[in-house]
């Protein structure tokens, strides 16, 4: 048996981009179109060695996903190659190789015989399946009535009880509430201690931290770094605060005097500092228009990513094309599923915002503590007032851009408390 559980060589994955979805049969029919090469993966080389947990972190878009499901075969490369020296168990995203139709028990043999086993092996891990999937007897009915709980936890139980030598999970293991988190903690720990393969994804620093023996930093697509997880991860945080040429070349005064000049160039409100929604929701009368946004961390520099616990900022510029009298401006963070966490606005704080004319221009910083745990959220922006005695909606921006929050500590739920915990001993 090799030394190596997973060997990656000069992996590159390169997807198509057309400009009209008709191009695409239309290259298909031997027509020359107009196409875009987008690199998800260009040139990445690393080795996994037999026993060790190896963490990917990287920003939305680094291909961390990507590289996952080619490991896996869930996706071919356009170029390199991938060594798999084992029995490989992955948890890539909800429900993937499960059939809606089956019941919860026809998908843990279907996921069995998936993975190579017989339906002798399976019947000896079904009790084992079950116990940890602890959804009763809903594992007889079709798995397209279940609640995304007990979805994630007969997958999850699929997954980690089938006795994989290699296991590779991708965000998973914050799903559930507290008491299954804490079952797949011990699972995973359980994994370590038997000397098995673990390769995964996580958004989740104190995560990494804990259980990675090494991890491959990932930028853009290309491997940034690999090293120590402690070492990755403070490089990581340079590179989400666009500090990664800081973090890779310069050092003490130079790299100061750098960050003082980035600071000063993104308060130019550069929205494209984030990532944007394409199909962002757009509406509003357009007597004022929300112009630009960005949002900044402690450090003032413009992203996406924000430290749980530290200080941000929310800005936007607002343009005025009439005359309004008591503007109001909001900005509100959902989660994935569009439910509204936490949010405010200029009424609610109690900010006195004089009348605007057309021609005007105003500019809003709504400053904050992040206490969001750590994860992915959308953020919401609008403009709103009173124009001719009516209530107006002037402009409203749903899921503009992503907000991911990372954290080396975790707490229950979405907020974290930031409790000052004493324990004293004595009768």
């Amino acid at each position: 048996m090799s030394e190596f559980a997973i060997r990656v060589k000069n992996l590159t994955k390169i997807y198509k981009l057309y400009k009209k979805p008709s191009d695409r049969l239309k290259e298909v029919l031997g027509f020359k179109v107009d196409v875009q090469d987008h690199y998800a993966l260009k040139n990445v080389s690393f080795d996994v060695k037999r026993g060790e947990t190896v963490g990917i972190i990287g920003t939305n878009g680094s291909g961390k996903s990507t590289i996952l499901k080619i490991i896996t075969g869930v996706l071919n490369p356009t170029q390199g190659e991938v060594t798999v020296d084992g029995r490989v168990s992955a948890l890539l995203e909800l429900g993937a190789g499960f059939n809606m139709e089956y019941s919860g028990m026809e998908n843990i043999y279907l996921n069995g015989t998936m993975m190579g086993f017989s339906k002798e092996e399976i019947d000896a891990k079904l009790q084992d399946i079950l116990e940890f999937a602890d959804i009763g007897d809903f594992v007889y009915q079709p798995v397209k009535s279940y609640s995304s709980g007990m979805f994630v936890r007969l997958a999850f139980a699929v997954a980690i009880n089938i006795d994989p030598e290699i296991l590779v999970v991708d965000e998973a293991l914050s799903v559930g509430d507290v008491f299954f988190q804490a079952k797949c903690y011990r699972k995973f720990e359980e994994f370590k201690e038997q000397g098995r393969t673990i390769l995964f994804v996580s958004h989740d620093l104190s995560s990494i931290g804990k259980y990675c023996d090494r991890v491959v930093l990932l930028n853009k697509g290309s491997k940034l770094a690999e090293g120590g997880a402690k070492e990755m991860v403070n490089l990581y945080r340079r590179v989400l605060v666009n500090q990664v040429e800081d973090s890779m070349q310069e050092t003490g005064e130079q790299s100061r005097e750098t960050g003082k000049k980035d600071r000063q160039t993104e308060k130019k409100w550069q929205k494209e500092y984030l990532h944007l929604n394409p199909q962002v929701l757009e509406y509003g009368n357009g007597i004022a228009s929300i112009a630009d946004f960005c949002i900044y961390d402690h450090e003032g520099r413009a992203g996406g990513t924000i430290e749980k616990g530290e200080e941000f900022q929310v800005m936007m510029k607002v343009r005025y094309q009439g005359d309004v009298s008591e503007p109001v401006y909001a900005f509100t963070i959902k989660d994935l599923k569009g439910t509204e966490i936490a949010g405010t606005n200029t009424m609610y704080e109690k900010v006195p915002v004089q009348p605007q004319k057309s021609g005007d221009e105003q500019t809003i910083t709504f400053t904050q503590r992040m206490p969001l745990e750590a994860g992915e959220y959308m953020l919401c922006l609008g403009c709103t007032g009173y124009y001719k005695g009516d209530f107006t909606v002037f402009h409203r921006l749903y899921d503009v851009c992503s907000l991911t929050v990372i954290s080396d500590k975790k707490a229950v739920g979405y907020f974290d408390l930031f409790s000052d915990v004493t324990v004293t001993s004595g009768r």
